[in-house]
């Protein structure tokens, strides 16, 4: 690696993110994988291939290889539990092709009897008893577009790729508790307090290339919070998923989930992984390329709480009778939930909350799906907020700019889109859409003059007639000349 020349990632922030689908390609992580050779040499289109074949064809590719992928805005909360295919994926490194038969899980390091187990050992229920659990999974980089749009930050495209609101999904999940897999290995021995996990994909890191790893403390496996999950929402696991298991670790950044796991390893203190050392890292705002350090950053854990509006779109033309359809996700990470979801239709001034009714059931680990005839009288551009209060009273910053970290990681603060709303409910607007559709001439888009008149000249001056002037006359009787 050392000793080859590779092109520099592409500028998608400072200039305007391209518009296609995939949205960015990954080339310098092919030539990666393919100057290593070997069976990586064929990775990124095999992985290519399994993301036609197992995601659904309206998915949005932010980035090919390694794959980075969310549904369209009108798919994320079309349902509470997300399809298989419309889960967003963020992978770091290729798919690997795993055989059930031939794979196993090694633990190790700091327990008090190393061995390994089999796929058959671990869905034995006679040896380990099963859960099942419905959990959101949520990627840090979830809306980084709006942090992108008010500052450029870290530009590496596979670590920030421009990800949307879609970077979140729920599903139903299947498998065991790694606590029960641990007792099983005899416990943790002498210093052991975090377990470090390995997926069999391909990771490099400033010419290093290792194997995908991050940890998670013993108190959070010993909670029964971390399962090796086989089976989502009642499948066999999806190759693109993890296949034959992944972690699952509820309520955590989403990237402690590794899938294609097949090691786990005790250690006394969390790993040196530079996914989790380097990368995941949570940086004060005067930290960035010039000064940072990893000791600088907090390691993402927890996500704190969220919420993104799905419907309407940002900049959609809306024609309503006093109300405005809105649809969203609630979410808040380390086993809280959200208890309300408020939304505002004039920038964040006042606050109309969700009726309860309009809310998805609540779980721990679990978003909630919300809608809401939002009261809307005002016509003309205006900006509609949405904020979620958790359980414990958590709550959002109302401003991308508190929010704004060199990482772009966490878009935490309130979720804001502007619409130019149109309410038909008022006379002259419903007189001018009558005109429009009379004469078949599209209203949209807005910005498109308007080839009709408006006013004919009779009315033009009828109006005149019946009014003050426009200018305000002398009242001296004097002539012009005085």
């Amino acid at each position: 690696m050392i000793d080859q020349k590779f092109p520099p990632p592409p500028e998608f922030q400072l200039g305007a993110i391209p518009d296609t689908n995939p949205v960015l390609e990954g080339v310098r992580w092919k030539m990666w994988h393919k100057a290593i050779g070997g069976p990586l040499a064929s990775v990124p289109d095999e992985s290519w291939s399994c993301v036609l074949e197992e995601k659904h064809p309206e998915m949005l590719h932010l980035l090919q290889f390694p794959y980075n992928g969310e549904p369209p805005k009108r798919l994320v909360t079309a349902e509470t539990i997300t399809p298989n295919n419309l889960h967003f994926i963020r992978n770091h490194g290729g798919i690997p092709n795993i055989k059930a038969d031939k794979w196993e899980l090694k633990i190790g390091g700091l327990v008090r009897h190393p061995r390994s187990f089999t796929l058959s050992d671990l869905q034995n229920k006679d040896l380990f008893p099963r859960f099942t659990k419905t959990c959101t999974i949520q990627c840090s980089g979830t809306r980084r577009v709006e942090q992108i749009a008010l500052y450029a930050g870290e530009g590496d495209e596979m670590i920030n790729a421009p990800w949307a609101e879609g970077a979140i999904g729920t599903a139903v999940y299947t498998g065991i508790s790694l606590k029960h897999v641990i007792k099983h290995c005899g416990g943790l021995v002498d210093d052991g307090k975090h377990l470090e996990l390995f997926g069999a994909d391909t990771y490099f890191k400033q010419n290093e290339v290792m194997n995908y790893s991050v940890s998670v403390p013993w108190s959070k496996v010993k909670a029964n919070e971390v399962l090796l999950c086989w089976e989502m929402n009642g499948e066999p696991l999806p190759k693109i998923h993890g296949f034959p298991i992944r972690a699952l670790v509820m309520g955590y950044i989403g990237a402690r989930s590794v899938k294609w796991l097949y090691r786990v390893t005790a250690l006394d203190r969390p790993t040196h992984a530079p996914v989790q050392s380097k990368e995941y890292l949570y940086f004060n705002q005067q930290f960035g390329k010039h000064n940072q350090r990893p000791i600088d950053g907090i390691q993402i854990q927890e996500m704190p709480v969220s919420s993104a509006i799905m419907m309407p779109l940002n900049k959609q033309v809306v024609i309503h009778t006093g109300s405005i359809n809105c649809k969203g996700w609630a979410y808040s990470g380390g086993g809280r939930w959200p208890e309300r979801v408020e939304l505002s239709a004039d920038g964040g001034f006042s606050w109309y909350a969700v009726p309860v009714e309009n809310i998805s059931e609540k779980h721990r680990f679990s978003w909630r799906t919300w809608h809401f005839a939002l009261p809307c009288e005002v016509e003309g551009w205006i900006e509609i907020v949405v904020r979620c209060w958790d359980n414990s009273l958590n709550t959002q910053p109302l401003e991308v700019r508190s929010a704004w970290n060199w990482g772009l990681h966490v878009t935490s603060s309130c979720h804001r889109i502007k619409i130019y709303s149109v309410n038909k409910k008022r006379e002259l607007t419903q007189q001018r859409l009558s005109e429009f559709q009379r004469r078949k001439e599209g209203f949209i888009p807005i910005t498109r003059p308007t080839d009709f008149p408006q006013m004919t000249w009779e009315d033009y001056d009828e109006f005149w007639k019946k009014t003050q002037p426009r200018d305000v006359q002398s009242d001296n009787g004097g002539s012009d000349s005085e």
